[in-house]
């Protein structure tokens, strides 16, 4: 009796298998039972979860984390982007709010002692007290949050030096918009005093479970690096951190009436108290005049809307105005 013919091979049934986010296991395949179900996400904590493999392969060569840093990771749920920042990098803060990922992320904690697990909310903690200081903050952040820990980390950790986030594509761009157009806002020019950008990645809706009803961009930048003296500098135009500090005031104020001319909106704005310029001046009210002349020297135009100055133009006009140390 003849030998039977093999049956021919499928197509592509000797590539190997694709890795996958969820640990290698296929739907319907038997779940691990030293596992718990994944929580499903949850709309109040902005959460959509990274479930493409590629697509995480990709964000962690883009983020570049080197073996000495010390990354914040906010968001951690269970632990896909935490797993391999720990082979990566020296230690690593993961902060998660959602303590149905409690379990997970202990058990991760309890066989990785670079890990520091902080379950609370990483907006109401004191990043700065951390042991030892973030130098990278490398996160799918939660849309709800997004900014804000940005801003937070930008102003008020100068220790992390690197960010490789994942952020909503229109809070991405913002960032780094440039001036004059619609997405140019505060965080723009406060960023970008403090920071410069490096890379952008568009990451499809169909990377997340659930499937986000916007776009997304993984973006990362770095923070413009300081002299012996502290400061550093946007164009040709010095800042240092106390600067930086009474920027995020002027700026803010202003944008906070974007649509209205410098010229209205700073108008009976105080200066003077408290300036750097002189800590002894009697707090007085600006005119009209008094922002004319300072856009004058920041050559803008005297009747300029705020996201119509570039950042080195808004270091210039608050130092003309008196906020800032002579340069």
């Amino acid at each position: 009796m003849g030998q039977g013919r093999t049956p021919p091979r499928s197509p592509g049934c000797d590539r190997p298998p694709r890795s996958r986010p969820d640990g290698g296991r296929r739907p319907g395949s038997p779940p691990d039972r030293d596992r718990p179900p994944k929580p499903p996400p949850l709309r109040r904590y902005g959460q959509n979860h990274l479930v493409d493999a590629n697509v995480l392969a990709a964000i962690l060569r883009q983020a570049a984390v080197r073996t000495d840093d010390v990354v914040l990771e906010v968001g951690a749920a269970d632990g896909l982007l935490t797993r391999p920042l720990l082979e990566q990098a020296r230690l690593v803060h993961a902060f998660e709010v959602d303590r149905r990922f409690a379990g997970r992320l202990e058990r991760l904690a309890a066989d990785a002692p670079g890990l520091r697990l902080h379950l609370g909310d990483a907006l109401r903690t004191r990043l700065d007290e951390l042991d030892p200081t973030p130098t990278a903050l490398v996160a799918n952040l939660p849309y709800n949050i997004a900014i804000p820990l940005v801003m937070t980390t930008v102003a008020g950790l100068p220790s992390v030096r690197r960010w490789a986030v994942m952020l909503q594509k229109e809070l991405g761009e913002r960032l780094f918009a440039s001036p004059g157009t619609k997405a140019y806002a505060a965080v723009s020019v406060l960023t970008q005093l403090a920071c410069e950008p490096e890379h952008v990645r568009p990451v499809a809706r169909s990377a997340f479970r659930p499937r986000p009803r916007v776009d997304s961009v993984f973006v990362t930048f770095t923070r413009r690096v300081p002299g012996d003296d502290g400061s550093w500098r946007v164009g040709t135009e010095p800042l240092d951190p106390e600067g930086y500090g009474a920027m995020d005031r002027l700026v803010r104020l202003a944008f906070s009436q974007r649509r209205k001319q410098l010229g209205t909106s700073l108008a009976g704005a105080a200066v003077g108290a408290g300036a750097e310029t002189s800590r002894t001046d009697v707090a007085r009210p600006l005119s009209r005049a008094d922002v004319a002349r300072a856009l004058e020297v920041a050559g803008a135009s005297p009747m300029a809307r705020p996201e119509e100055l570039t950042p080195e133009q808004w270091l210039a006009f608050a130092r003309a105005l008196g906020r800032l140390a002579a340069a």
